[in-house]
């Protein structure tokens, strides 16, 4: 039988990209769609052939037929979704960032834990061709000693100096405490972040900010440049962006034998180039764009976890990683000081 899926929001992002790769994925069946406004879960519902949709979240939990639920509810909202679905048995995929705090993070790990449900968070982009391919290059040392990473994910429109706030259903994203007090860091810099994380397989000891935003006068920035130092002594740099239009969204990782280019990788499909140049490893690969293939990947890579059969690569705890990293971002920022990142064990 294939896994049950039921969909927490009926948002641009389920209704654009992950139900339709999950209408493709395989062993995968969307069963129910869960909204506050029982019109526009049936009108999700429709649209997509779901066949039962609910303004309640118990009843959609308390379905037979779902095994599993998306949850792309307001960031804020994140917590409480988890640990509900985790109390009705249901597995959890949750859209990114994982939670607005770190002690948020902690207690979804428990309560899925405790339960014992799969728990995992949106980072598609582990899922790439070509970061798949990259990661076992970096670490099992072909470039040598790495020594600089960078990652870049921004976006923009020609003339647009000051991107107007979102509206309708989506300004939550422009309340500070609904999304986590970030704006383009959490919509963007976090993709980059855990990539390092994977391509690397080295936590985050310290970072130093400079953003645009993060004032009383500026709560959430447009525009933010991290200074990053990993575990192994690498430093590196992210940046992100909602003002910046035409820019090429790639990560680089050098060392002392070589570099790893991934140009345009870091976009909404999975098109870009994997380039490889060391001593031993010389290649380069091209991509095609698809939209929904990354979080088609992703839904039968979770899929799997399910049925036991491996371990999802973007786990609870990874997504924790990235939550204690972006929390010593926004200190950093508002404060102006190199910060440590806090290591807390579920």
């Amino acid at each position: 039988m294939p896994i049950g899926w039921g969909i927490i929001s009926t948002g641009r992002h389920p209704d654009l990209k992950v139900v339709p790769a999950m209408k493709i994925a395989e062993n995968t069946k969307v069963v129910a769609v869960y909204g506050r406004d029982i019109g526009a879960a049936e009108a999700f519902a429709q649209k997509h052939g779901i066949p039962k949709a609910y303004d309640s979240l118990d009843g959609l939990l308390s379905d037979p037929g779902v095994n599993a639920v998306y949850i792309a509810s307001p960031n804020f909202l994140h917590v409480a979704h988890t640990i509900k679905a985790a109390e009705f048995g249901k597995h959890a995929l949750v859209e990114k960032p994982m939670a607005t705090c770190v002690s948020e993070a902690v207690d979804m790990i428990r309560a899925c834990r405790a339960k014992g449900v799969r728990l995992g968070v949106g980072y598609q982009l582990r899922h790439h061709p070509g970061h798949k391919k990259a990661q076992p290059f970096i670490q099992k040392g072909i470039l040598g000693i790495t020594s600089m990473a960078q990652a870049q994910w921004c976006i923009g429109v020609r003339g647009v100096v000051d991107p107007p706030p979102r509206t309708g259903r989506s300004e939550w994203w422009g309340r500070p405490e609904m999304v986590g007090g970030a704006s383009s860091l959490m919509g963007m810099g976090v993709h980059a972040i855990d990539l390092l994380h994977f391509l690397l397989g080295q936590p985050i000891l310290e970072v130093t900010a400079v953003t645009d935003g993060q004032t009383r006068e500026r709560p959430l920035e447009m525009a933010a440049v991290v200074a990053l130092r990993f575990a192994d002594g690498t430093v590196g740099t992210m940046c992100c962006g909602r003002r910046m239009p035409d820019t090429e969204n790639d990560a680089m990782i050098y060392g002392s034998n070589g570099k790893i280019a991934l140009r345009g990788t870091l976009t909404e499909g999975q098109g870009g180039a994997l380039e490889v140049v060391s001593e031993s490893v010389n290649m380069s690969e091209k991509y095609t764009s698809d939209l929904l293939n990354l979080y088609k990947l992703q839904t039968e890579a979770f899929n799997r976890a399910i049925e036991g059969k491996e371990d999802f690569h973007a786990s609870g705890e990874d997504g924790l990683l990235v939550v204690q990293v972006t929390s010593a971002i926004i200190e950093s920022a508002s404060t102006g000081r190199v910060v440590k990142v806090s290591v807390v064990r579920p």
